[in-house]
């Protein structure tokens, strides 16, 4: 481990290929796309997008623009990358340089991509997002209805796929699913003979369902329970941090901004080298834990910018000292553990991992596949 950085975070491709072939067993025949928005939920688009690439995936799933325009470089001639949020007024010929498909939400951003067909002088391609339910994005009902009115405005548009996003897929004995597959049907029918997608990670890991054309597998490829548990899913993440200092303090000291934490016995303290500012959510200060050799350590006192306090009095003498390596993630605690700790969800834990650590594949994207 470098210990200029704030820890070591662990990918493994091997598992994240193992993922992928699980969701594209439970799908088939529908194809399974990369969601790598995010810098792939913080893992790094590239080279998650490369280990996916050597396993067959050809179409991934970005957010924005200039994330597309970032991994454009790396994907070969026969992928398709996809744009979530549309392109805004203005950046429809970057989109259309890079042959990136917008996913159209608006019958404004519909104006602005049909209008650049006819300045480039032929159709383009792109996908239209429909609003089934969630009222987020995609056409709502007063659009598709001016749609089906105006069909001339979709003109030079060549419509690739349609597409809409479950609610509540995540928990999938909800009422609302199956309410929403069944809306997302009858507005499809408007777009005869255009592939669908209407599944994530949690409706693509439901059984008994229809899952379209293709699904975006965006958590569960990177470890995250697609719902409940037991969670199926390899473990694709490991995060070490190690220690900075110990220290011995009598009962009653405080530790931490505030003193929020004082001890009621002679306590072994060991300051960490992860804070917020290495997305370490301060929430888990005075809740969360980490491991030390397998033994768990609560975490003391407020969670630092820089740093964090661990209770380390139950831990063995030989397991402590300065550089030790720190559990956040691991064999003992997955990331659904840690944002149960930190009342959040997985999604919001990978995508803060910052900077400040060593990110390393395990193994590399070609030896990950000849394992397989």
């Amino acid at each position: 481990m470098d210990l200029q950085l704030a820890g070591n975070l662990r990918i493994d491709l091997a598992a994240l290929v193992a993922n992928y072939r699980l969701i594209a067993a439970q799908v088939a025949p529908a194809s399974v796309a990369g969601v790598v928005k995010a810098n792939a939920y913080g893992l790094g688009a590239a080279e998650v997008s490369r280990a996916l690439l050597d396993a067959g995936c050809r179409h991934f799933f970005v957010a924005h623009l200039c994330e597309a325009t970032a991994l454009h470089p790396h994907l070969p001639t026969d992928a398709t990358l996809y744009v979530l949020n549309g392109v805004q007024p203005g950046a429809e010929a970057a989109c259309a340089a890079i042959g990136a498909l917008p996913v159209l939400n608006s019958l404004e951003q519909i104006d602005g991509w049909a209008a650049t067909a006819r300045r480039q002088g032929h159709a383009l391609p792109a996908v239209i997002q429909v609003d089934s339910g969630m009222s987020r994005l995609g056409l709502a009902s007063a659009e598709l209805a001016t749609l089906r009115d105006q069909p001339d405005r979709l003109a030079g548009i060549d419509v690739r796929l349609v597409i809409t996003h479950l609610a509540c897929a995540d928990h999938p004995d909800d009422s609302f699913n199956p309410h929403q597959r069944a809306t997302f049907d009858a507005i499809a029918r408007q777009f005869p003979g255009v592939p669908r997608s209407i599944d994530n990670s949690g409706g693509a890991m439901t059984s008994g369902v229809t899952h379209g054309d293709i699904v975006r597998a965006g958590i569960a490829l990177y470890g995250g329970a697609p719902h409940g548990k037991p969670n199926p899913m390899h473990a694709v993440v490991a995060l070490d941090a190690y220690i900075i200092q110990l220290r011995t303090v009598e009962a009653g000291a405080g530790v931490g901004y505030g003193l929020t934490h004082r001890f009621d016995r002679p306590s072994r303290i060991a300051t960490v080298s992860v804070g917020y500012a290495d997305g370490w959510p301060r929430h888990l200060s005075n809740r969360g834990f980490a491991y030390i050799g397998g033994v768990r350590a609560p975490i003391v006192g407020r969670v630092s910018m820089d740093s964090l306090a661990l209770d380390v009095t139950d831990v063995p003498d030989y397991l402590l000292y300065p550089a030790a390596a720190v559990e956040l993630i691991g064999p003992h605690q997955s990331i659904d553990d840690v944002a149960t700790q930190a009342d959040t969800i997985s999604y919001e834990i990978l995508t803060r991992l910052g900077p400040r650590y060593a990110r390393t594949y395990l193994p590399t994207p070609a030896a990950a596949i000849q394992e397989q």
